[in-house]
């Protein structure tokens, strides 16, 4: 059986801090340097009592709201983020009885980031082709700017709140495809927090610096950009060819793309080393930061409602990082 996507919204907290506000804390920056090197301009950032569970609620009843869904027509409910409200239960369990879906849905979290919204489709997918589900509600929602050190500087540029919501059923407008995966562990340390869970429990108070300068925190988040740059490109070219592969596609029967919203420079550098037309390539950070595992469900939101995509358009989409992971597919509106 086939899985379509049915209905898609995103949330993004109600507090914005722009470029103007980030170069007073650190005044060797500039407002320019921030929006030409990363290509955003402002990020929201969750409330101080706001959880990704939250941010998943709110997102899901937009979704409702806009599209008419009945929660109990609703038979599997996913939750993607790796800011989970508690260890356990999973918030998945929460969400679903404050959403009102039936207790005879499964429902689970899955911990995964900037890939985490193209797995959840993989699963979606393999749920409804092995007849388990027929509507799936899949969340995304991430408060990574919660892990960040006041002095990071370079992340707290980047990232962004937010949580998105996507309905995958039987029926809907577009159709997806088959997907390339992939992961290697092997550069787990480049994107970590470290303290917190079972390996580290305790806060450490350590940190070191980086070969580039930067200093690793072992109880906040750390990112080692040189390292995941050159990881995004080499993966990423493999896996465009084995998303066409997969497909029995073209590179020139592709459409539009729509990929992880990681910074501008990255975006830029991969649309160029791929060959990708400017005009098939979205690139909007400018007022939401990089959301994670949310990017690229807001990305095909909005493109659908400024007409980048329409009925007929084949659009490949990506998520690549933290893991280290990847995915990719086609999606056939």
């Amino acid at each position: 059986m086939e899985a379509y996507i049915k209905a898609i919204s995103y949330y993004l907290p109600e507090r914005v801090v722009t470029n103007e506000e980030l170069v007073q804390e650190f005044p060797e920056w500039s407002v320019e340097k921030v929006a030409q090197k990363i290509g955003v301009d402002s990020r929201h950032l969750a409330a101080d009592n706001e959880t990704a569970g939250d941010m998943a609620e709110k997102a899901a009843r937009k979704l409702f709201e806009e599209y008419q869904v009945d929660p109990k027509s609703i038979d599997f409910l996913m939750l993607c983020t790796q800011s989970p409200d508690y260890f356990l239960p999973s918030t998945a369990c929460i969400l679903q009885d404050r959403l009102g879906i039936p207790t005879s849905a499964g429902a689970f979290d899955y911990n995964l980031g900037c890939s985490g919204c193209v797995y959840g489709m993989a699963m979606a997918k393999g749920l409804i082709s092995a007849g388990i589900a027929k509507t799936i509600l899949l969340l995304t929602a991430e408060t990574y700017n919660k892990y960040l050190h006041p002095l990071d500087k370079s992340n707290r540029s980047i990232f962004g709140d937010g949580a998105a919501a996507c309905l995958i059923s039987t029926d809907g407008f577009a159709k997806i495809g088959e997907f390339s995966l992939g992961t290697d562990g092997s550069g787990a340390n480049n994107l970590i927090v470290k303290s917190g869970s079972a390996r580290c429990k305790n806060v450490t108070g350590k940190f070191e610096e980086d070969e580039e300068g930067h200093i690793w925190y072992d109880d906040y988040l750390y990112m080692n950009g040189g390292k995941i740059f050159n990881f995004t490109l080499e993966a990423v070219p493999i896996m465009m060819n084995e998303i066409l592969e997969k497909n029995h596609l073209q590179r020139e029967q592709i459409d539009y793309y729509v990929f992880h919203q990681a910074n501008k420079f990255m975006l830029d550098t991969i649309r160029k080393v791929c060959v990708i037309p400017k005009d098939k390539f979205y690139i909007n950070l400018s007022t939401t930061g990089n959301t994670v595992s949310s990017t690229v469900f807001i990305g095909l939101k909005d493109c659908i409602e400024s007409g980048n995509i329409k009925s007929g358009d084949k659009v490949m989409i990506t998520g690549f990082g933290v893991g280290l992971s990847w995915g990719g597919t086609i999606l056939l509106f």
